[in-house]
């Protein structure tokens, strides 16, 4: 799910940069509600400069409706670099991470046989035929959230934050953990008996990387109906143009007699032909979209759930596996 966007908010800002200017161990003093004295060197430096030399200035937190010239280096706006670069700093390298263990909402129950049998067609309708084979059990059901920054480039560039999560081991996507975590209690204490699952950072990788194809999958089919419009017309209007270049050309070789001036013609239509296709390659590259997500926050959570082995049976297959109700969002995970 993607998170809405704050509106931007000098005062919010300052406060972002001198805490955590403080946090890399910078000097700070407001000198005025919209401007922040700093000395900084090191990690603190590093906004301003890549080795880290002391910087000694004064930052001044635009307005929003600011109409005149900025100065990226000095002064803080909505999209300036400087933002990006306290956030990346602030990151912790590597990435921790966090768990927690969700409170039970009330007291739960095993479903009844018919209920869960009715859930799971409703989730799976491909399904002909379902068999409990044996009774429920308490168990633990894991899920993966990951906070992640997605720039997106086509034409312009594209800022979302998301919130990603997904199940454990299947990768499905959780929608409903990702809007209410917020929302969620955490137990007083791990289960006892409970056990994490392993990290897996080449599986996580992947599950995460497919479950924010699937978040993006209408942003991006936008998009891209946009940029396949905007494409065409820049190449209709570029064979256009080299189309009557050339026959521009023809015409001059074939009113004159001479044979140094039909030479050069050709050579000036073979460079025509290079340039064309350089300029439709040049558009073709100009209108790619590329994604590059960048992981801020990971958190694995647990919750009860119940489990119980089943035998399913999808068009001629059928298949017994161990599958778990997650009372929360009344689906099933397999």
């Amino acid at each position: 799910m993607q998170l809405t966007r704050l509106k931007y908010d000098p005062r919010a800002v300052l406060d972002f940069f001198d805490q955590g200017l403080a946090a890399l161990g910078a000097l700070r003093e407001r000198t005025w509600h919209d401007r922040l004295e700093i000395i900084a060197e090191g990690r603190a430096a590093g906004l301003w400069n890549e080795e880290g030399a002391m910087f000694a200035g004064e930052l001044r937190f635009a307005p929003p409706d600011a109409a005149m010239a900025r100065d990226a280096g000095r002064e803080v706006f909505p999209g300036c670099p400087l933002t990006f670069r306290l956030a990346e700093a602030l990151r912790p390298t590597p990435l921790p991470l966090e768990r927690v263990v969700l409170a039970e909402a009330l007291p739960s129950r095993p479903p009844e046989a018919v209920v869960a049998e009715k859930l799971w067609r409703g989730q799976f309708p491909e399904t002909a035929r379902w068999r409990l084979l044996a009774p429920f059990r308490a168990c633990f059901h894991f899920s993966l959230l990951a906070l992640v920054r997605c720039e997106i480039q086509a034409i312009d560039q594209h800022w979302s934050l998301r919130r990603l999560a997904v199940s454990l081991p299947d990768g499905e996507l959780d929608e409903h953990l990702a809007a209410e975590i917020p929302f969620a209690q955490a137990a007083a204490e791990a289960p006892a008996g409970m056990e994490w699952p392993a990290p897996d950072p080449a599986r996580w990788s992947e599950l995460l990387q497919r479950a924010l194809e699937r978040d993006l999958a209408g942003d991006i089919a936008a998009m891209r109906a946009r940029l396949e419009n905007s494409l065409r017309r820049e190449l209709e209007r570029i064979d256009d143009y080299f189309e009557k270049y050339e026959e521009e050309l023809a015409a001059r070789a074939g009113h004159s007699g001479s044979e140094n001036v039909k030479l050069k013609i050709a050579d000036r239509l073979a460079a025509a032909k290079s340039e064309h296709l350089r300029r439709r390659a040049d558009q073709v590259a100009r209108h790619e979209i590329r994604v590059g997500p960048q992981v801020d926050a990971l958190l694995m959570t647990a919750e009860k759930a119940w489990c119980a082995p089943l035998q399913t049976q999808r068009g001629h297959a059928v298949r017994e596996a161990e599958a778990r109700f997650v009372p929360r969002s009344r689906r099933w995970s397999v």
